[in-house]
């Protein structure tokens, strides 16, 4: 849980990056029109949620700057017995000014009024750049004054790289019911089923255990469906004698987890499934094994490209001398994608790489970050030995780093040959 303390913390700090004579403005998200007059699940904007722990539509958040002195505002919508009726409680101001530790709370409807006078004295102006247009255009009508216009996302993101403890205490509750979701479908019987019952049976897991959402679409692709990244189908019927990689997380209190297994459907590897697998695991642990404070993630993702081409070179996948396979980019055929990404309130963290200067951002303590090195093996490659057509593998954990190191937070989901077989058979 994160307390209102902490929240307070985070406004404090962003105010103080903010130019003098400024005025800051971040806003809830909006429903999303799913079709017609049904709308899909409300998700609070990460920005807005990180700073106020609030998540209600309609509302905002707006800091204002002067020489001496900060002031916090939240804007929130009245409690209306009609609208409630249909949509649910609102919090309302009496409830909101006991809860939260800002300055006043307002009105939504007051917004444009209160916007317009406190613009009318400030000269710098904050904003997310990414809004949609007919936000901005309401902002930037009472903002004639204003010298310069900010985006105030990139403060906000970089602040969210560093994970507190009770954020941290989140990623690993997202985590834990992850593992019973991934545990469940490795134990329970496959064959003679499809892959969106399986999807069923990791988001019941979810759902069951207070996540209340997934974090990100579940893959759950058998056989050569893995060879495409982004598969979300999952409507193929399992065969026999193929592998299921099963890329699947939970969101727990706005955090996520993202966590990949690939597993076979009857119980047990191939042996060309096992070569590939535990090529794609010892990278895998290799790579993790060089995170520590101060290691970029650039070298983390030159060294699983070399790591991953000479276990190519070695099971004949690639045919040649690492180097120049490296430098003309052929190992990308069979692993086109990143080592991983940072990871926190959003499953891809909108977190910086970089710093505003271009240099790349080391890792630090607090920061949380995927490792997932993989192999696909398109059927209808015909330059690979034939045993490997078809197969698709991915391995991926969620990792902290520490002082010193690291910690995996995903350590205890299964993940070798063996480990994997004793918990299906």
């Amino acid at each position: 849980m994160i307390l209102e303390s902490e929240y307070k913390q985070r406004r404090e700090i962003l105010a103080s990056k903010l130019s003098k004579n400024s005025v800051a403005v971040i806003y809830s998200a909006e429903y999303k029109i799913r079709s017609n007059d049904t709308e899909f699940p409300y998700r609070q904007n990460s920005n807005f949620y990180y700073l106020t722990g609030f998540k209600e539509d309609n509302s905002c958040l707006v800091i204002i700057k002067k020489r001496k002195k900060t002031k916090t505002i939240l804007f929130i919508q009245k409690k209306d017995p009609k609208l409630e009726l249909w949509n649910g409680a609102r919090l309302g101001k009496v409830e909101a000014k006991k809860r939260f530790l800002v300055d006043k709370i307002c009105f939504i409807e007051t917004f444009s009024k209160k916007i317009e006078e406190l613009l009318e004295s400030s000269l710098n102006l904050y904003f997310d750049f990414k809004l949609d247009y007919s936000k901005i255009k309401i902002i930037k009508k009472y903002s004639k004054k204003i010298a310069t216009y900010k985006n105030i996302a990139l403060d906000i993101e970089m602040m969210r790289l560093i994970k507190s403890d009770s954020e941290i205490d989140l990623i690993e509750k997202a985590i834990s019911i992850t593992k019973k979701a991934h545990h469940l479908v490795m134990k329970s019987k496959k064959i003679d089923k499809n892959e969106y019952q399986l999807q069923a049976e990791i988001e019941y897991i979810f759902k069951k255990n207070g996540a209340y959402s997934d974090a990100y679409t579940s893959i759950v692709a058998s056989g050569n469906s893995a060879n495409t990244l982004h598969y979300i189908d999952n409507d193929k019927e399992f065969k026999d004698d193929d592998l299921i990689l099963i890329d699947a997380g939970c969101e727990y209190n706005y955090y996520a987890s993202d966590i990949t297994r690939t597993i076979p459907v009857n119980g047990k590897f191939s042996d060309a499934q096992k070569e590939l697998y535990n090529m794609v695991l010892d990278v895998q642990l290799k790579i993790i094994n060089m995170i520590k404070p101060n290691i970029k993630r650039s070298d983390l993702q030159t060294k699983s490209e070399e790591l991953l081409c000479k276990g190519m070179i070695d099971l004949g996948i690639l045919k040649g001398e690492c180097k120049q396979l490296l430098k003309d980019k052929k190992h990308k055929k069979y692993y086109p994608h990143g080592i991983g990404h940072w990871m926190g309130i959003d499953v891809h963290d909108e977190n910086p790489y970089k710093y505003k200067n271009g240099d790349e951002i080391p890792l630090q303590k607090g920061m949380v970050l995927t490792i997932e090195p993989g192999i696909y093996c398109n059927k209808n490659d015909k330059t690979i030995p034939k045993k490997y057509r078809g197969i698709g593998i991915r391995i991926e954990d969620d990792i902290l780093i520490n002082e010193d190191s690291y910690i995996n937070l995903s350590k205890g989901i299964v993940k070798s040959v063996k480990e994997i077989e004793k918990l299906s058979l």
